[in-house]
Parts: structure tokens; sequence; C-alpha cells
């Protein structure tokens, strides 16, 4: 089985993290070819917080969302339930000061949620989406990594 440490290490080197972070960061998440496959879409994203009229206490499976780690898609691309992987969100800042791992859980919906776009849920706050910033309304690739019963593990 492949192991995709150094080229995490390069997508580290890539996002601009110094060589020795994004170094531990890839050892940190020994990721292998058999769980990151080709893309299963390309999705735009855009961010949303609480406290900006976008986010309400619970999520559409009645769960609260978490930082960093809940996704709102359109169902009928991205079933809710979905464990997604997002490539370009490894190695981002969490609010814990943890690196990212790239795993996000699908569990809210929205009606301006349509067709290949996913809102990625930042947290309490405007301030809260500055790590995420640069990927708004930007293509991603994403990777359906499974499914996830209940709610949403919080960090």
């Amino acid at each position: 089985m492949l192991n995709l440490i150094p080229a995490l290490g390069l997508i580290g080197v890539l996002l601009g993290l110094p060589l020795p972070l994004a170094t531990q960061l890839a050892e940190q998440a020994p990721l292998s070819a058999a769980q990151v496959r080709s893309p299963d879409w390309r999705m735009r994203v855009t961010l949303y917080h609480q406290g900006g009229g976008g986010a309400g206490a619970r999520d559409s499976l009645g769960c609260a969302p978490v930082a960093m780690r809940t996704a709102a898609t359109d169902r009928s691309v991205a079933p809710r339930r979905s464990i997604i992987f997002i490539p370009e969100t490894v190695g981002l800042e969490m609010p814990n000061g943890e690196r990212h791992d790239g795993l996000w859980y699908v569990s809210d919906t929205g009606p301006a949620i349509r067709g290949q776009r996913i809102d990625l849920f930042t947290g309490m706050g405007r301030r809260s989406m500055d790590p995420i910033q640069h990927l708004n309304v930007r293509q991603v690739d994403v990777v359906r990594m499974g499914t996830f019963e209940g709610c949403p593990p919080r960090d």
C-alpha cells in the first residue's frame, strides 16, 4: 500500500507552510492511496459562521455544528452523513490549535446550497473564517471517504 506522507508534506509546502511544519503535518496524517482516490466532486467553497445569520444552533441533522468540521451540501450531490476529504484544507489551523486533517462531515444543507457547492462552517463570529478565507469562492476537490452515524465528532 502506497504511503502518501511525502505527498502530504509537498501539499503543506504548496500551502505555504514552512518545510519542518509541512513534514510534521505529513507525519501526523498518514493517509494511504487506498484511502485517498480521485475526487468524487469538484465543488465551489463558501464559508459560514455563527453570528452571521447563516448558521443556527443546530444543523439539518439536529446536531450542533462543529467548527472546521461541519459541511453543508446539496443532498442530491453529496448526501448528508458523508465523511469527506478536502485536500486543500489539510494543515489549516483548527480552533484548538491543532492542524486540520482534511476531514469534514456533511451534516447540513441550506436553501442556497445547490449543485456543486459546499458551505464550510468555520465557528463563532466572522474572525473564525480567517484561517480558511483563501478558499472562499474557490473550487476544491472533494473525496467521499465514508459515512457516519449520529452527530459529527467534536474535536
